[in-house]
């Protein structure tokens, strides 16, 4: 396994949209054909599937060194109230293109840190967004919670405005490893916020892990994961660090780069902790994620509905997504549409009536085709080109990409389809990468990505 890790430990996507936002066509994307898309896919879909709703709220009390995401760091709460009033507008201009009420099928809160806001301003939130739109009847609403600052108010405020899925972000429970990445949280917290969810009502709790942290050991990966079998979360995110310090600036250079663990270390440690999840009790669903078997993310994986879109994975597919707030990505199926990422920009642009974005892509014919390949990987480990339309002129050379990884025993390659084999399955976004035209036709300047193992 060292051998193959060495040879196929190389920057790589995360592949949560195809094309990967780097390659964007950026320049033949508008605003007027955003819009246009958006009001196609809605008109095609909301009746039938309902739409998806993603909401970033960027504010954190301190930086976590090893976070990724847009974020603003800040302890004045009185940033609060401007920026849900921004959000609300932003919404409304979105439902001012829609040809009927929305019916919002999945919705998530991300960040940053949606658990900074108060439990008032969240409701306030919610049901702001509700005075023009109706849920599904089988809705899953989601956020991601601080287990520091998460508090029985916010739960009962979300669970009463219709959340039944919370995310708590454990990373490690070693106190060495926690004060390197700036995350200090004793297991006491975690312990609490998750019971209370569920004595609330909540119906899934999950944790984030990762694992290639700064000082973290294999010991270090077991005993979290013990941990967290005390706990049973219901799902389980299981995250390779991703260190790109030459994207995100000085937020992941709290440490040097001599104290992260070498790729051998992380995949070890990687396997060591998969092993050890599924000792107690949980099958693996898609890359890095892990559910018990009365998860809705596990059903949907054995019912062959598993989705993956901007949020990650998802327990099922709605054709358009919306992202409201600075640094959001949209998702019509047909284009895909970035928010600026500066607070003032964005809150300044929605005050003038202007929807915020700042760059798109517009999907080709091809790329659709690509797409619904990558997602056949990601969600299911396998994909079939047996029908005309979903057929494309390059896939001799993906094939022939794919012939070392064959010889590896990582897939199985049949006569109209491939097969990930488990060998394989850790290594699933270099399978992806044999699709990616785009990756393929243009060698990125600079390192763009972080390493896929």
């Amino acid at each position: 396994m060292c051998t193959l890790v060495q040879k196929y430990n190389i920057p790589g996507p995360r592949y949560t949209s195809y094309p990967t936002v780097p390659y964007w066509n950026v320049n033949d994307f508008s605003g007027v054909a955003w819009e246009k898309t958006i009001q196609k896919s809605f008109a095609e879909s909301n009746n039938s599937e309902g739409i998806s709703l993603y909401i970033h709220l960027p504010f954190c009390e301190s930086l976590c060194t090893f976070c990724g995401c847009h974020k603003r760091i800040t302890k004045r709460h009185d940033v609060e109230s401007p920026y849900i009033k921004t959000l609300l507008k932003e919404w409304r201009l979105y439902t001012d293109l829609f040809s009927g009420k929305p019916i919002i099928k999945e919705l998530h809160l991300g960040g940053g840190t949606p658990t900074f806001f108060s439990p008032e301003n969240l409701k306030m939130l919610i049901n702001g967004i509700f005075e023009n739109a109706t849920k599904a009847e089988e809705h899953e609403f989601s956020f991601e919670g601080h287990p520091n600052n998460t508090t029985r108010e916010h739960l009962q405020a979300l669970y009463d405005v219709g959340f039944r899925r919370v995310s708590y972000g454990v990373q490690d429970y070693n106190k060495t490893v926690q004060k390197a990445i700036h995350r200090v949280q004793p297991f006491s917290n975690v312990k609490k916020v998750t019971e209370l969810a569920r004595e609330i009502g909540f119906t899934s709790v999950g944790h984030d892990i990762i694992f290639g942290l700064p000082h973290q050991t294999l010991e270090h990966v077991e005993q979290t994961i013990l941990k967290t079998k005390e706990l049973r979360p219901d799902r389980l995110a299981f995250y390779s660090y991703a260190h790109v310090p030459w994207i995100k600036g000085n937020g992941q250079r709290g440490f040097n780069d001599s104290d992260l663990p070498s790729p051998e270390e992380k995949r070890i440690q990687y396997e060591k902790g998969k092993q050890l999840l599924t000792k107690v009790g949980y099958e693996e669903i898609g890359m890095d994620h892990f559910a018990l078997i009365g998860d809705s993310l596990y059903k949907s994986m054995k019912a062959k509905s598993l989705h993956r879109n901007f949020m990650g994975y998802t327990a099922s597919k709605t054709q358009l997504m919306i992202g409201l707030g600075a640094s959001s990505i949209g998702d019509s199926w047909y284009s895909f549409a970035q928010n600026v990422k500066g607070l003032e920009e964005y809150q300044q642009l929605v005050e003038n009536n202007i929807l915020p974005i700042y760059r798109g892509h517009i999907l080709t014919e091809e790329d659709q085709i690509i797409r619904k390949h990558i997602l056949n990987l990601m969600c299911k480990f396998e994909t079939s080109w047996g029908y005309d339309d979903e057929y494309f002129d390059d896939l001799p050379l993906v094939l022939e990409k794919l012939n070392e990884m064959h010889r590896d025993n990582l897939v199985e390659v049949n006569e109209n389809s491939i097969r990930v084999l488990e060998k394989g399955q850790p290594f699933i976004r270099n399978i992806c990468m044999a699709f990616d035209l785009l990756l393929h036709r243009k060698t990125p300047e600079a390192r763009l990505f972080s390493m896929t193992i």
